[in-house]
């Protein structure tokens, strides 16, 4: 009986050490399949990918996981830019993209506009010289315009990348529509931008405290640290794998950081570059036209009945008309026009919203619109929250809580820093239950495979959700264009916004979510660019959002 015990206890040892060493040889196999996945997506011929991060902006391979490395590797191909020209030490403006010398001309539409057709522009990039310029990557943003009407279109712009470009508005308003064109960026502005992201991700860093008794320090901290002698706290997120660093105090223990803020910037540029980003001059400056700037729009023809959504597909998601958002498909925006109104939309609803300054926007509008909706005093910072509010009569909350590191502002406690997926993955849920996301401004200065990285744990946590709790609505804010100083540029240029933008939309495609088009909704609307849109723009979006919340 002791020797079949023995046996049996051998053959149980043998099998666990056997199943053991399988496991290990797939995690093994496992990990050099995504390191060999990740050396494939960082070098091609020996060459880096333009906007991947640089050497001491890098994570572990095996931190990934191989199906969204591919996926990674697709997103990146997709923003792919059309090759810039290099910055010589010593060059000069001559040779660079004029706004001025550039022109664009409204090509024939065959007699007469009619409502539902396209209108096409042609623009030609030239030089300071006058010289057209024979390639692309310029940064070109267009609208179609009526002011007396209160109407406004975004225009879809394609670099034919040898110095032209086009762009295609559909007529969607009978009378005048006015074309307007915008060099946001010339190519040589945008090598430069692509630079930075790679060659100096940290040049925006942050700082924390630690504190112990009556002993407290200041350090640097970063996503991207570069290497010293200095011991580095590891704060690398457990439930999502979102790395963040700070160089360790001398004389206190990691454990002792207590808050974060936004430390500082480095401009970091070389000689002459300056000179790529002036304000009137090459920094968003209108071109000019050639012939006409607007047409007239007919009604449509009697019997022509083809609807206004299929017209303008793949085209731009909606419109303004009398200063009001029409959606051109999808779930129709309805007018909000009164606290009563959205107050029994949101009756019986828990709105969480979750992101940056621009979130932050809906909920000061929500609070400021509704009466009965008072603010709960959680005695938070009024920059970074968190906030709520509540309605009780109408059973209605609205909280609102920023996203995690790298958020630019001030003095955040560390027990207030939270990851959007890790609040995501604590939220019930339900068909009362409304959740809000915006997350693009404070990653403009890095390399973009790690905001990449973040919406994908953003939509881990998404999909738990909505798969435990089908009924929750989920809705996304893009990203917008913004007036651009200098320091803005460098720092949240909208060119790093668009690349951002595309990626947001690429990675929630296919997933329940409804998209909020700020990026459109500023674009096509007469008031001037701002990083924060002004009211108007704002209540158009909240309409959107109670649209979704409250169909018709």
């Amino acid at each position: 009986y002791q020797l079949n015990y023995i046996s049996l206890c051998l053959c149980i040892y043998r099998l666990n050490f056997l199943m053991i060493v399988h496991f290990a040889v797939l995690v093994t196999l496992y990990s050099f399949a995504v390191y060999f996945l990740y050396e494939s997506i960082n070098s091609s011929e020996g060459k880096s990918h333009p906007d991947l991060q640089s050497n001491f902006c890098s994570f572990q391979p095996y931190s990934v996981a191989l199906g969204e490395a591919v996926e990674e590797r697709r997103l990146l191909d997709s923003v792919t830019w059309p090759e810039t020209p290099l910055i010589p030490v010593n060059f000069t403006l001559k040779q660079t993209s004029d706004p001025a010398h550039s022109t664009f001309t409204i090509l024939p539409g065959g007699g007469e506009w009619r409502v539902g057709d396209h209108l096409k522009v042609i623009i030609q990039v030239k030089d300071f010289e006058g010289h057209p310029k024979t390639s692309g990557g310029d940064f070109i943003v267009a609208r179609l315009h009526n002011p007396k009407l209160g109407a406004g279109v975004a225009g879809q712009v394609l670099d034919h990348v040898n110095g032209s470009y086009s762009a295609v508005f559909p007529l969607l308003w009978n009378g005048s529509a006015e074309v307007q064109v915008t060099l946001v960026h010339s190519s040589e502005a945008v090598t430069v931008l692509r630079r930075l992201s790679t060659e100096q991700p940290d040049r925006i860093h942050f700082k924390s405290l630690f504190r112990s008794g009556s002993e407290s320090e200041t350090t640097t901290c970063n996503i991207c640290l570069r290497p010293n002698n200095q011991p580095i706290c590891n704060y690398t997120d457990l439930r999502t794998g979102e790395p963040w660093f700070c160089f360790k105090p001398k004389n206190l223990n990691c454990h002792t950081r207590i808050n974060h803020s936004k430390g500082g910037y480095k401009e970091n540029l070389r000689k002459n570059e300056k000179e790529l980003f002036q304000s009137h001059v090459n920094l968003k400056v209108s071109i000019q036209a050639v012939g006409s700037t607007s047409v007239l729009v007919l009604p449509k023809k009697e019997g022509n009945n083809e609807k206004k959504d299929s017209i303008v597909t793949p085209g731009p998601f909606g419109y303004y008309y009398q200063q009001v958002w029409q959606a051109l498909g999808g779930t129709p925006v309805r007018q909000f026009s009164s606290p009563s109104a959205i107050t029994e939309c949101l009756k019986g609803k828990v709105i969480h919203l979750y992101g940056d300054s621009t979130i932050r926007q809906w909920f000061d509008h929500l609070r400021e619109a509704l009466p009965d909706l008072k603010e709960f005093d959680l005695h938070s910072s009024k920059q970074s929250g968190p906030f709520m509010t509540l309605d009780y009569p109408n059973n209605i909350m609205v909280t609102y809580r920023c996203h995690g590191p790298p958020i630019r502002f001030g003095d955040v406690p560390t027990s207030q820093l939270r990851y959007i997926a890790n609040e995501l993955d604590d939220v019930v849920g339900g068909s009362n239950t409304v959740v809000v996301i915006g997350i693009w401004s404070h990653f403009s200065t890095f390399p973009i495979d790690i905001y990449i990285r973040r919406l994908q744990t953003i939509r881990r946590a998404v999909i738990g959700l909505l798969d435990r709790a089908p009924g929750t609505l989920v809705i996304i804010r893009t990203a917008n264009l913004k007036q651009l100083t200098l320091y803005e540029t460098l720092t949240n240029s909208d060119w790093y916004s668009l690349q951002r933008d595309k990626v947001l939309r690429a990675i929630f495609k296919g997933i329940s979510v409804h998209l909020v088009d700020a990026w459109e909704m500023v674009l096509a609307h007469h008031l001037p660019h701002n990083l924060h849109p002004q009211p108007p723009i704002i209540k158009n979006m909240i309409n959107v959002v109670l649209s979704y919340i409250c169909p018709k």
